[in-house]
C-alpha cells in the first residue's frame, strides 16, 4: 500500500491545490479509508465545506472505487484534488480495466446498480479516460452552492 499526501505550495501567489493520493496493489480496499481520506483532505480546507458536501464527496469516493475493485483486477488507485479556493474536489480512480464505467437505468426495485447515477448526480458528470492499462475515472463535485446534475 502507498499513501501519498502532497504538500501544497504558492504560485504567482495563489495557494495550489491541496491533493491526496492512494494506491491499492492488491487485495480489496477498505472503503472506509478512501471516505477517511475525503475527510482528512476537507478538514484542510480553506475554509469548511458543510456537512452535506462532505457525505456527498465520500459517498461520490466510496461507489467509483467499489466499482473499480467490483470490476477491475489490479491495483487501484485513487487521487483526490481540492481547488485552491475550497470550492470543488476532484476525485479520480484508476483501474485497470479497459471497459468503462456504465450506468444502468434506474430502477427503484432493483438493489444495486443505483451508484454511477449517484455519482452524476452530485458531480459535474463523470469524465472516462483510457490509458494503455486500464482507465481513469473522474469526477469533479462543487463544495458550495448547488450540485451539477
Amino acid at each position: 500500500m502507498d499513501i501519498r499526501v502532497s504538500t501544497p505550495t504558492m504560485t504567482r501567489n495563489r495557494p495550489a491545490p491541496l491533493r491526496h493520493s492512494r494506491t491499492w496493489d492488491a487485495g480489496v480496499p477498505c472503503i472506509a479509508d478512501a471516505r477517511d481520506a475525503v475527510d482528512a483532505l476537507l478538514s484542510r480546507a480553506p475554509h469548511a465545506p458543510g456537512r452535506r458536501a462532505v457525505q456527498d464527496a465520500q459517498l461520490v469516493v466510496s461507489e467509483l472505487v467499489t466499482n473499480a475493485v467490483k470490476h477491475a483486477p489490479g491495483p487501484c488507485v485513487l487521487g483526490l484534488e481540492l481547488s485552491a479556493d475550497g470550492d470543488a474536489l476532484r476525485i479520480t480512480v484508476t483501474d485497470t480495466s479497459v471497459e468503462p464505467p456504465r450506468a444502468r437505468p434506474p430502477d427503484p426495485g432493483r438493489v444495486g446498480g443505483h451508484g454511477l447515477n449517484l455519482v452524476n448526480l452530485l458531480s459535474d458528470g463523470l469524465e472516462v479516460t483510457p490509458l494503455p492499462h486500464g482507465k481513469r475515472v473522474a469526477a469533479t463535485l462543487p463544495l458550495t452552492g448547488t450540485h451539477g446534475g
